[in-house]
């Protein structure tokens, strides 16, 4: 079964919170062979890749259940149920959310000023109504949202752009991902060869001791790249004595073209225009930072006691 939203995990939290003291992963554990989650869903993490989904979602179903008395915290990386938690299921509730906690006093007041809106404004409603995704997931859906957008907007203005320009677009990406030794040196070897199959010779690293051969297409979208484009650039290495290429165009491969890939023996990257433009993004080519949101946590060994 799919992870639950945070809101469905909170009678689970609290239910496990009411037998004593415990951690989020141990009541991530309880919980996941409760549900009979699989592995792959127990261990499955949001999209930065920084936390497990169904301990982020277990830590914000346990923090609004905090802020409505349910469940509190007697040390560090330890919660509990209270009282109020343990009388709350005893009314065997058939679901705890966001509905159920604003039935306690201090929960509203926590949620009112969460989302009041700025000083002087008018509210006669709350700004944020309850949502089954986590403060964390929200954030990441509305940044992958963001870089899908950017992604398109990359594409279509390399397409826009002449054959050198483009080229100049693969000598940039390749020497911020440390490629090339100097953008200098890349540029003087990039784009130079005028072989059939070959655009450019890059170094691998700094001292030149290996070199990977390049063939960059600036094709439409729908103009997609088939086997016989690959065998040739294939034959080109061959014809080099090179062992490594890379393949870039702004368009995608056919699956007969990436199977051949990964079949042959020389090791050769293909870059779609997908990818193409998740790495100009990761590595700041042709594009800027607009705007920084800076997301902060409590510091726990701040408040340690020294004791």
């Amino acid at each position: 079964m799919a992870i639950p939203d945070y809101q469905a995990l909170m009678l689970p939290v609290l239910t496990v919170a009411a037998k004593g003291e415990t951690r989020v992963p141990v009541a991530a554990a309880v919980i996941a062979d409760d549900l009979c989650l699989s592995e792959d869903e127990r261990e499955e993490l949001l999209p930065s890749g920084k936390q497990r989904i169904l301990h982020n979602r277990i830590h914000w179903a346990k923090f609004y259940m905090s802020k409505a008395g349910q469940v509190e915290s007697p040390k560090r990386g330890l919660f509990v149920a209270t009282e109020a938690g343990q009388k709350l299921l005893l009314t065997k509730p058939a679901q705890i959310d966001v509905e159920t906690l604003k039935t306690y006093p201090a929960f509203n007041e926590f949620y009112d000023t969460s989302n009041s809106q700025t000083e002087g404004s008018v509210q006669s409603e709350p700004k944020i109504e309850p949502s089954k995704v986590t403060p964390e997931e929200q954030i990441e859906a509305a940044h992958s949202t963001i870089n899908a957008a950017l992604k398109s907007e990359l594409l279509a203005r390399l397409l826009d752009q002449t054959p050198t320009f483009f080229e100049a677009v693969i000598v940039d990406l390749l020497v911020a991902m440390g490629y090339g030794g100097t953008h200098e040196n890349a540029a003087l070897r990039l784009g130079k060869s005028g072989d059939g199959g070959i655009d450019g010779i890059i170094d691998e690293d700094r001292l030149g001791l290996d070199r990977i051969y390049v063939q960059a297409k600036r094709y439409a979208l729908d103009s997609g790249i088939g086997r016989p484009a690959i065998q040739g650039f294939v034959g080109s290495l061959v014809g080099f004595g090179a062992s490594k290429g890379v393949f870039v165009t702004t368009s995608s491969f056919s699956q007969h073209a990436v199977e051949y890939a990964n079949a042959i023996q020389q090791r050769v990257i293909l870059i779609d225009g997908s990818r193409l433009a998740e790495l100009m993004i990761e590595f700041g080519v042709g594009v800027r930072v607009s705007r920084m949101v800076e997301v902060k946590r409590l510091d726990e060994d701040f408040f340690e006691d020294e004791a």
